[in-house]
């Protein structure tokens, strides 16, 4: 185990996976743009979008299984390069067809991403280190996306959607270039697992049955379940002239708090005690959004409360899971918990709107950040049996 954190190393993964993000998330903010690239798509110029996600919840365990495979370092340089190149082809504009299985492709590459690089960031953290190093990894995903508004989005209005691909191309090859020289391969700690169908059914049982692997999986998908709905329906109920601060407000907030005070409590608490913690400070601030609909510090207090979810579910992955495959399994779980979540969240929060009006937000969310609490606290007693 090491005994001391390669910070520089676990910055370069990090910043691996806000490339990773970015596969998600380039696609999301010139959403509007697209048609102009591919005017006869109609509909199904938002399968773009979707397509990433959609790989990650089929195949989320799958991934686990398969970067424990072929190891850690090898998976995660493949997956580097894979999104390198197809950021590349991207920059051409391909017809629809290719375009659609370049983002199939991208979703592959994303989702051995955010499996090899947290357990990679985890074996090379001194265990008193892990808290922010993992909290860090946590916050890959809102960086990215801030990152995207502020300058990728500039980028594809001033100088075409080709510039964002091929910036984004550039940016998966330098960080392959960079971890291929500096980061070396974890030592074998076990037997590899077997890649075959039936042992990729026993894992998804074996993972999901399992109070150490599936626990950060588990709340994980009542996170993201909420937090990317709430994001999303949340500005028509907000007064119109603070409805752009509290908006990009509310994910900056969610990650300072997620690196302060959740760093802060995971030196004296466990990682699941932090999220357990987050979920009953959300529920109460979606309680505070019944009351008061759409308080700006209502709002600003929720983010911030999720975000100690955040960072603590990556940090539970090792702390409930001591060899890096069990670690894998763990994260590549979560992966597809969270595309399922982000898959249904907004869709599912849109339809309860129609009928219920703005109750819907503070209720629907009421009941996921209960229904996470509830089941932090159901698989810790399992484990403590």
């Amino acid at each position: 185990m090491e005994q001391k954190t390669s910070f520089p190393l676990v910055f370069a993964l990090w910043g691996a996976g806000l490339g990773a993000a970015a596969q998600y998330g380039k696609m999301s903010v010139i959403f509007d743009i697209l048609p102009g690239a591919y005017p006869d798509a109609g509909a199904n110029i938002g399968w773009i979008v979707s397509l990433v996600g959609g790989v990650g919840i089929l195949f989320g365990v799958i991934a686990g299984v398969l970067v424990a495979r072929i190891r850690y370092r090898r998976a995660l340089l493949w997956a580097l390069w894979l999104g390198a190149i197809v950021s590349f082809i991207q920059a051409f504009l391909p017809p629809l067809s290719w375009m659609l299985f370049s983002r199939i492709a991208e979703g592959a590459s994303h989702l051995v991403i955010v499996v090899a690089a947290p357990t990679l960031i985890a074996q090379l953290s001194a265990p008193r280190h892990r808290g922010f190093t993992l909290t860090l990894w946590g916050t890959f995903f809102g960086v990215a996306f801030a990152i995207l508004a502020f300058a990728g989005r500039p980028l594809a209005e001033s100088y075409g959607l080709p510039a964002l691909f091929a910036a984004h191309g550039v940016y998966m090859a330098i960080f392959a270039l960079y971890l291929s020289a500096r980061l070396r391969a974890l030592p074998p700690e076990d037997a590899q697992p077997v890649l075959s169908l039936p042992a990729v059914l026993r894992s998804h049982v074996t993972i999901y049955t399992s109070a150490r692997l599936a626990a950060p999986a588990a709340g994980w998908l009542f996170y993201t379940f909420s937090f990317v709905s709430i994001l999303t329906v949340l500005p028509p109920f907000l007064d119109p002239g603070l409805r752009h601060i509290i908006m990009g407000a509310m994910p900056i907030v969610s990650i300072i708090v997620s690196m302060t005070f959740g760093v802060f409590l995971l030196r004296y608490i466990s990682a699941v005690q932090v999220i357990e913690f987050g979920f009953a400070l959300s529920f109460l601030c979606a309680l505070w959004l019944w009351f008061m609909p759409g308080f700006p510090i209502a709002c600003l207090a929720l983010a911030g409360a999720m975000g100690l979810i955040q960072g603590a579910s990556f940090a539970a992955v090792p702390q409930l899971n001591a060899t890096a495959s069990g670690q894998s399994q763990a994260n590549g779980a979560m992966a597809q918990m969270g595309n399922i979540g982000n898959t249904l969240g907004t869709p599912v929060m849109a339809a309860a709107l129609v009928g219920m009006g703005y109750a819907a937000l503070p209720v629907l969310a009421g009941v996921a950040f209960a229904a996470g609490l509830v089941v932090h606290v159901w698989l810790g007693t399992l484990r403590r049996d």
